[in-house]
């Protein structure tokens, strides 16, 4: 089985129905360990050697957040600043990361059809997450087709949100119990086109 570690950051997760219902799809589950950066450092000084020995006892490194301005949170960027430092993260003898997996897990308020040329954002969303798949690939680690919730607040059902954290659940219990095959994860661009397969 493998050890997954959510590191989440949400600015104002009162107001996000979306990440809400995610992380509660996720809390209890065996192997599943949820981070919330807000949550442990209030104050935005984030302990370095803690979050690297974290890192050190998971396999699979889940980046949960909201895309804001075609990023991340500010303190989920401190974070990839501080804790994936030269020597640990990368460099010639860094080895600190090597062959664990990244996923990102976002939610965006633009429907999937304003990220391509022709819509509104003017490129595919996988452009945008470059920084961080490029991350993952300098640190060693195996990037993994992205988790997507768009338009999450169109999404005023409650029974449909649950059903999209309910996908999520099941992708990560997935990934845990190691039941996605390399070439299947491969052979898409999004982590939720699994979902038959499992």
């Amino acid at each position: 089985m493998k050890r997954i570690l959510v590191i989440f950051s949400h600015p104002a997760l009162q107001r996000s129905r979306a990440n809400r219902e995610l992380l509660l799809a996720i809390s209890n589950l065996e192997g599943i360990r949820v981070h919330d950066l807000y949550q442990h450092y209030p104050d935005l000084l984030i302990d370095v050697k803690r979050e690297q020995a974290l890192l050190a006892e998971h396999d699979i490194i889940v980046f949960q957040h909201p895309l804001y301005w075609y990023s991340c949170p500010a303190i989920m960027k401190e974070w990839l600043d501080l804790v994936l430092e030269y020597g640990y993260a990368y460099g010639p003898e860094a080895n600190g990361l090597a062959g664990k997996q990244w996923l990102s897990a976002i939610t965006t308020g633009g429907a999937p059809e304003s990220y391509c040329e022709a819509g509104y954002n003017s490129s595919p969303l996988l452009d945008f997450l470059r920084p961080f798949s490029q991350t993952a690939r300098l640190c060693g680690m195996h990037w993994l087709p992205p988790f997507v919730l768009h338009s999450f607040h169109k999404l005023k059902d409650p029974e449909a949100l649950r059903r999209c954290g309910q996908d999520y659940r099941q992708l990560l219990l997935a990934l845990r119990d190691e039941r996605l095959s390399p070439a299947q994860l491969a052979g898409v661009d999004y982590l939720r086109d699994l979902l038959e397969a499992i």
